[in-house]
């Protein structure tokens, strides 16, 4: 699939080289390892880093550079002036034949085949998820400054979300935090993961450590209806799911979910929860029991604690993103405080 040897512009989910920070960004290479470690990862692959550097080489690469010489870390107003420059540059981008050529290659993996010859037959709904090379770090808190654009079907449609995932990298936000940072802008590069979309049932967050105490005696699995994006933007309050490490048991606190995240038939919405299921618990104690089992997997792996994106279809538990915690529960892997 990679169109050069050196500087692969696409690669395999699992690939060996998938695992390189520099090449994939922080959610890919962490992708990249999961799926190598048998976790239930659905398809993907890597659009790297190289293929963000070809397609801005030369002239627009130079007018980035130039205006972010521009922003001052304590002004936000240079911040949004810059990006709006910036974005005036991807506007007018035009990716390199060679980068849309692996884009497509990549995207053909993941067709389901179909003896259907109506035109989109089985053209495959992805998530294109940015992956910048200094978020997911345990570090660093960059995690969602730049976009992820959902239920994406088509080539071309694909072609527009990788060239909107390369913008946001240069939204006002993000120009923010890296001057901030000190993170210099010609050191700057984006990855993209093009995955497979769950058409989740449920879907939500679990931390491998209590984030509001450090504890480390139970997994917490905040859960609702459908896509994950509700409950990782906060639109709804999700079901709460302690599972004890020790024992297994299940302490579940059942919110009223309003709304959930549907896939459409050109993107997603938010709708309203139908009335039958707002007051019903999202997992079953199985379900919420198994992704724990997966959570504390992910943590032998990381040797950290671990919050993980995951989502359910027909009972089948997948696992989206997973980084390392960040902040004080992430510092504390030694304290225990009693169930509840």
């Amino acid at each position: 699939m990679s169109t050069d040897v050196a500087q692969p512009f696409a690669l395999d989910l699992a690939h060996p080289a998938a695992t390189d920070l520099a090449t994939t960004g922080g959610k890919g290479s962490s992708l990249a390892r999961l799926a190598a470690a048998g976790l239930p990862v659905p398809g993907a692959f890597h659009l790297t880093t190289h293929a963000y550097r070809a397609a801005v080489a030369g002239a627009p690469q130079r007018a980035i550079v130039e205006a972010a010489t521009h922003v001052q870390p304590d002004l936000p107003e240079t911040h949004e002036a810059t990006a709006s420059r910036i974005a005036a540059v991807f506007a007018e981008l035009e990716i390199p034949g060679e980068v849309a050529d692996a884009v497509r290659a990549g995207y053909s993996t993941l067709r389901v085949p179909t003896g259907n010859r109506v035109p989109g037959a089985g053209e495959p709904a992805v998530a294109v998820r940015s992956s910048a090379t200094a978020e997911d770090l345990p570090g660093m808190s960059f995690a969602g400054q730049q976009e992820s654009y959902l239920n994406i079907r088509g080539e071309e449609a694909l072609l527009r979300a990788v060239r909107d995932c390369w913008a946001s990298l240069w939204t006002a936000r993000a120009i923010g935090y890296r001057a901030r940072h000190r993170i210099p802008a010609d050191e700057v590069s984006l990855a993209v993961v093009v995955q497979r979309l769950v058409p989740a049932d449920a879907a939500g967050i679990l931390f491998t450590v209590d984030p509001m105490t450090g504890s480390r005696d139970r997994v917490v699995i905040n859960a609702a209806w459908g896509l994950g994006e509700a409950v990782v933007g906060g639109q709804v309050t999700p079901d709460t799911f302690l599972v004890a490490r020790a024992s297994g048991g299940v302490d579940a606190t059942v919110s009223t979910k309003e709304i959930r995240t549907v896939r459409t038939d050109d993107g997603t919405r938010n709708e309203p929860v139908p009335a039958e299921l707002r007051d019903r618990p999202s997992l079953t104690d199985a379900q919420a029991a198994r992704l724990a089992a997966l959570g504390s997997r992910i943590e032998e792996l990381y040797e950290a604690p671990v919050d993980v994106e995951w989502a359910v279809d027909d009972g089948r538990p997948f696992i989206l993103q997973a980084r390392p915690v960040t902040g004080a529960a992430g510092r504390q892997p030694n304290t225990e405080v009693s169930p509840r």
